[in-house]
Order: structure tokens, then C-alpha cells, then sequence
């Protein structure tokens, strides 16, 4: 799969912009603040719907604009396949694939298998539960869209057992048979959801620690472990134990929801014990893992978005991932730097064809 072809309006800095891709590297380089990140964003943007970066539709159009268009078109399984985001200030986003309007944006979440590394990925370690979880559900959701429908039933599910419990305390009064109703069916969701997390970890944690040790030269170990409370009780249990907690807080505190992902490096939490490159090391291995797992699963080569990360990384870094696609394995490439030279000398020790744009 390779995108051939890439045009905005009114996205983000671009009031127009069109390039014509390379099947293999695409370079944008410039200086900061020219919208080398926001290219690659727009990418991102049609695999998933929506920016990395601001998730907020109407802050991703052009100051002056009333609207934004991204247009892209791909090779697919040896098909041309055009698909179109597109938003307007107070008008939902809308998302095509070859003119016709996806109804759930759901439905098109692993079509475009894509993968970015970042400056911003630091956020998987510093930030709480909800980001690692929505990395873990990124991942999966790629290649299951039974599991992103079960997850978007979930939190639906959460959202009305929330509202139930403050509406019993702002009202002073309690009915367990309509709370049943709700803890019933998170259950059933909740238990779906866990084991597909169980499963998932259980097969990318050898994929990620061989990744880790090709990165760090296996100077060390490394541990990714799923936390939950399902992997001790199960959650219709959970409920039980938890409803007078439930009913003072007037939110719903156990569930899968509340997962997380404990990131160790020599059983020590790498957030407090790993230095920045062994943290560095850490999340290139997690996001490379996550190239490996969504290829296997969707048997698709991913594209590989790298943003502003050879500032960011020494140089036995950027030689791994200069490795990683030189090897057969790999697809397409986009690449934002701040260094057209720098980019240059780079891509040349790949001996791929590419496309430097200068932005």
C-alpha cells in the first residue's frame, strides 16, 4: 500500500498544497514553523480521522478558513483508492472512500495501517493510564474491528452508568435493578476487552523486547506488563464490591477502563529509572513492535511517519530504524527534519528511491 498522492486546503499553515509521492521515502524539510510536522499529520489524518496532535477539528483549519479538505490518493491490492476528510466550522468531519460517505468513522479505522514515531510518543510514558491505553487500543483496533466496536459500546455503556449514579445522588435516591442493567452489559463488553488486551500483549511483548535488544545492543532487560483489575476478579464481582465507593463518588471506578501499561527496564518503572535514551530506546521499540504487529495481523505493510526525530536522536538510533527500512520489510516513508542535508546523507545509506520536498 503507498499513498501516490497528497493535497490540502486551508489545513492547518496550507491554504494550498499538493505532492506528488515517491513509492518509497518522502522527505519535507525546512524551518521550524513551515508545516513539515503538519504534512505528515494530514497523513495520519487519513488513516484515522483525525490529527495526532490536536484532536480538536476546528483547530486543525486554516486561521482564515471556513473549512478544511485532505485528499489522498493511495495503491491498494492494485487498486486506486481515493479517500477524502474533510471539515467545516460547526459541521460534523466527513470522511470518504471513493465518494461515498462513510456513515461510522469506526468503519474505516485499519483500512490505511499507518504508524508514527515522535517527539510527542514521550507522552506514552510521562502522561497517565488513558494515554497508554489508547495506545494499546490503537494498535489492536487496526486489526480487529470487532474489538473497536466493543470498545466504543463500553464507553458508551460507562457514559450512561455515570450519568445513572450521579442522577441517584443528585436526586437522593437508589434503584439497583437499573444499575444491574448497566453493570450486565459492561461486563459482557468489559470481559471481551480484556482478554483481547491479554491476548494482544501476550504476542507483541516478545515482538517489542526483540526489538528493544536490537536497539540497545541487549544491554538490558525490558518489561511491558498489562495492569487490570479483571486479572484478579471479574468485573461483575468488581461491581459489587465497589457500589458504595461508586455511589459517593457518582462515577463508575473499576473497570477496563481503568487498565494501564507498566513500562519496566531492569524491573525498575522507566519513568523514574531509565535514562533519556534508554527511554528514547523504549519507545522506538514499542512503536517498531507496533509496525511489526499491525503487518502481521493486517497483512499489510503500515506506512512509517518519522517526525523531527533525528534532532531528537543520536545517531546509533537513527541507524536502527535506517536499518529497519532497509530491510525488505518496509513500505512507505515519510520523514519531516529541520536539515535538508542531514536528511539527505540519511536516506541515501537506505538506497531507496525518494523525494526531498523543501518546504
Amino acid at each position: 500500500m503507498i499513498l501516490k498522492a497528497l493535497s490540502l486546503i486551508n489545513y492547518k499553515n496550507f491554504e494550498t498544497a499538493s505532492f506528488t509521492l515517491d513509492s518509497k521515502i518522502n522527505c519535507f524539510v525546512g524551518n521550524n514553523g513551515v508545516g513539515k510536522t503538519n504534512v505528515l499529520d494530514a497523513v495520519y489524518h487519513l488513516s484515522f480521522g483525525k490529527s495526532y496532535f490536536n484532536p480538536i477539528t476546528t483547530q486543525n483549519i486554516n486561521h482564515d478558513a471556513e473549512f478544511f479538505v485532505i485528499d489522498g490518493v493511495y495503491e491498494k491490492n492494485e487498486r486506486e483508492e481515493k479517500v477524502i476528510v474533510s471539515a467545516k466550522r460547526g459541521q460534523k468531519k466527513v470522511i470518504k472512500r471513493n465518494g461515498k460517505v462513510y456513515e461510522r468513522f469506526s468503519d474505516h479505522i485499519g483500512f490505511l495501517p499507518l504508524v508514527i514515531i515522535s517527539p510527542a510518543d514521550r507522552d506514552l510514558i510521562i502522561e497517565g493510564s488513558e494515554t497508554r491505553r489508547k495506545f494499546m487500543d490503537g494498535v489492536i483496533s487496526q486489526s480487529d474491528k470487532n474489538y473497536l466496536d466493543t470498545l466504543i459500546k463500553y464507553n458508551k455503556t460507562l457514559s450512561q452508568r455515570n450519568a445513572l449514579l450521579k442522577y441517584f445522588s443528585a436526586n437522593h435516591t437508589f434503584n439497583p435493578e437499573t444499575l444491574a442493567i448497566y453493570n450486565e452489559q459492561m461486563t459482557a463488553l468489559g470481559t471481551i476487552i480484556h482478554t483481547k488486551r491479554k491476548d494482544f500483549l501476550e504476542a507483541f511483548t516478545p515482538i517489542f523486547k526483540k526489538r528493544y535488544a536490537a536497539i540497545s545492543g541487549d544491554k538490558e532487560e525490558v518489561k511491558l506488563k498489562y495492569k487490570s483489575q479483571l486479572n484478579d476478579t471479574p468485573l461483575d464481582h468488581l461491581f459489587t464490591e465497589n457500589l458504595k465507593k461508586d455511589r459517593a463518588l457518582q462515577y463508575t471506578s473499576v473497570g477496563t477502563h481503568r487498565d494501564d501499561l507498566s513500562f519496566k527496564i531492569e524491573s525498575h518503572p522507566i519513568k523514574k529509572f531509565g535514562s533519556q535514551g534508554q527511554q528514547k530506546s523504549y519507545l522506538i521499540a514499542l512503536k517498531l513492535a507496533q509496525f511489526d504487529f499491525i503487518k502481521i495481523q493486517s497483512n499489510t505493510t503500515p506506512i512509517l511517519l518519522l517526525d523531527d526525530i533525528f534532532d531528537k536522536l543520536d545517531e546509533s538510533r537513527v541507524m536502527q530504524i535506517i536499518d529497519l527500512v532497509n530491510d525488505e520489510s518496509f513500505g512507505q516513508l515519510f520523514i519531516s527534519d529541520t536539515h535538508a542535508d542531514r536528511t539527505e546523507a540519511i536516506v541515501k545509506e537506505i538506497h531507496q528511491t525518494y523525494k526531498l520536498f523543501k518546504l
